[in-house]
């Protein structure tokens, strides 16, 4: 029975919606810690109507905690979630450590909810552009099997974090105000007014680990390593909201009626598509949403098989804390049915 949760993270831009959603959604729990670095220890949050005191992060900080939603670096994760299990304790990751590992599953709730079933003490939640994605995909792998992928993306600062929101107000107020005197020091170049084709170092033969995240994610989750994916990631000036221009060849034809219904009909999309009414999704419209909002759907004009799309989603929410908080539902009422 999970009765014990601790968030570790919890000051974080994720950590504190993970927060949010426990409240909003209602969490059987009865227990609530919060774990955090030195550097965080001893901050209040609040949490509904009660300020939470963080606790230093320590392998003792598990001993009677039964479930665990984290978000932090890999590092910090390969470190800690070993402490959590060998307690006893389930971990629900964020951190792209634990992803790839065959023993772990990687779970998208509205995707592959059995996947949990065959965790090992650790569930990973997927990179945030995956995650919209593959939201997205889902319907089509369904109905007629997805071939190839081919996917631009464009990320918000939010994505590298508080420190990335701060760079693009500082970089923005500078460049506004004519300075010359800041220096970008999370991203590589100045994101003000500017695009950078860049997120995360060089993996495999010109693409980034962003990218490579994509393609190894995507597989895994939809449990088809025949999947081709062709994605570029780029950093745009924007807070928050990931955007992302799809093309998907499947193996049937879909009718461009058909990829409409599949997508209007799966949980976790919202289709908002009426171009001749300047009605698509765009980052302003996603902030504060769960949902994944698709667009601009329309056949390919260069393959009998394929669809084109556009999807924008609030990356530090279905991106990263909802999705994880969505984990921690599964997981809990399956003990509940069990119980």
């Amino acid at each position: 029975m999970f009765e014990n949760l601790a968030v570790v993270g919890a000051t974080g831009a994720v950590g504190r919606i993970v927060l949010e959603q426990i409240h909003a959604r209602q969490l059987p729990i009865k227990n609530l810690k919060l774990l955090a670095s030195s550097r965080s220890a001893g901050t209040r949050i609040k949490f509904g109507d009660c300020l939470k005191t963080v606790e230093l992060l320590r392998p003792e900080s598990f001993d009677d905690v039964d479930l665990v939603i984290a978000s932090t670096p890999d590092e910090v994760s390969a470190e800690f979630a070993p402490w959590a299990t060998a307690r006893g304790a389930v971990v629900v990751d964020e951190s792209g450590f634990w992803r790839m590992d065959a023993k772990v599953p990687l779970v998208i709730p509205e995707v592959n909810p059995a996947a949990i079933q065959q965790h090992q003490g650790i569930i990973a939640s997927p990179n945030c552009s995956t995650t919209q994605m593959v939201l997205a995909l889902a319907p089509f792998h369904r109905a007629a099997r997805v071939r190839r992928v081919v996917v631009s993306t464009y990320q918000a600062t939010s994505g590298a974090g508080l420190a990335g929101s701060a760079e693009l107000e500082q970089m923005t107020n500078a460049a506004l105000d004519k300075r010359t005197d800041a220096v970008p020091r999370v991203f590589q170049h100045d994101i003000a007014f500017n695009l950078i084709p860049q997120i995360g170092s060089e993996k495999y033969e010109g693409y980034t680990s962003e990218e490579m995240k994509m393609v190894e994610e995507t597989r895994k989750i939809l449990g088809d390593a025949t999947i081709q994916v062709c994605p570029t990631c780029v950093r745009v000036p924007v807070m928050i909201g990931h955007s992302e221009s799809i093309l998907v060849e499947t193996e049937q034809p879909l009718s461009l009626t058909e990829a409409r219904q599949l997508l209007s009909q799966a949980d976790g999309i919202t289709v908002i598509d009426e171009l001749s009414q300047s009605r698509y999704p765009t980052p302003v419209n996603c902030v504060g949403s769960d949902q994944v909002l698709v667009g601009r759907i329309r056949k390919d004009l260069s393959s009998p098989n394929g669809i084109a799309f556009w999807c924008v989603s609030d990356n530090l929410r279905k991106g990263a804390a909802t999705n994880a908080v969505q984990i921690a539902e599964l997981l809990l009422t399956q003990t509940q049915v069990t119980a």
